[in-house]
């Protein structure tokens, strides 16, 4: 263990764990309101994978906002 490592207490690391998933939740939101915005009307197909990609992203937005997130972890 480095000699800082032993001043990081479990409270500072779930601290920074949760910015973390702020962090990363945000970006997300930001790129589903982007592509929501920028999305051009295509074929139903096109419209559907677009519809597809922005639930998923909203979905994982919700899992790491609960803390659910395996990879966060």
């Amino acid at each position: 263990m480095d000699d800082i490592e032993k001043y990081i207490t479990d409270d500072m690391r779930q601290a920074m764990a949760a910015v973390r998933r702020q962090g990363l939740q945000n970006d997300l939101r930001v790129l589903t309101d982007r592509l929501r915005n920028e999305a051009p009307a295509g074929s139903p197909d096109f419209n559907a994978g677009i519809g597809w990609a922005l639930l998923w992203l909203e979905n994982t937005a919700n899992t790491i906002t609960k803390g659910d997130d395996p990879s966060m972890r």
